[in-house]
């Protein structure tokens, strides 16, 4: 059985998608841009994008009990691999050890024209 997770503090879906969606034990949030959920603007740069796009998960995983204590795998779109050094910075700052599995791509482009998309799962 699948219930989707919704959280206010978050952008809202701009397409037909769940924010996440848990099964079981589960919780498999989709990807998340540095869009402002108030405004649904970019913010302004790649060391924005990738903070904003850390609260926006926050956001949902909270609305799912969780925090990102609980993320065993994460995917990270870079518009640019130029930007890996800088976003690999931040993203470091947001997790401790053992930190979850990763991978990280480059992509052509990403919603919006964002510079950084995350998508994580966590586990209960």
């Amino acid at each position: 059985m699948k219930q989707a997770i919704l959280s206010t503090n978050a952008p809202a879906a701009i397409g037909p998608y769940s924010q996440a969606i848990k099964t079981g034990n589960v919780v498999y949030c989709s990807g998340q841009l540095g869009l402002d959920p108030a405004t649904g603007n970019l913010a302004d740069g790649v060391v924005a994008q990738t903070e904003q796009a850390f609260k926006n998960i926050r956001a949902v995983l909270a609305a799912a009990g969780l925090t990102v204590d609980n993320v065993i795998k994460t995917t990270v779109f870079l518009a640019d691999m130029a930007d890996f050094t800088t976003v690999n910075e931040i993203y470091g700052n947001h997790f401790r050890e053992p930190y979850p599995a990763r991978s990280a791509v480059a992509v052509r482009t990403l919603p919006k024209n964002g510079l950084v998309e995350i998508e994580v799962i966590a586990a209960l």
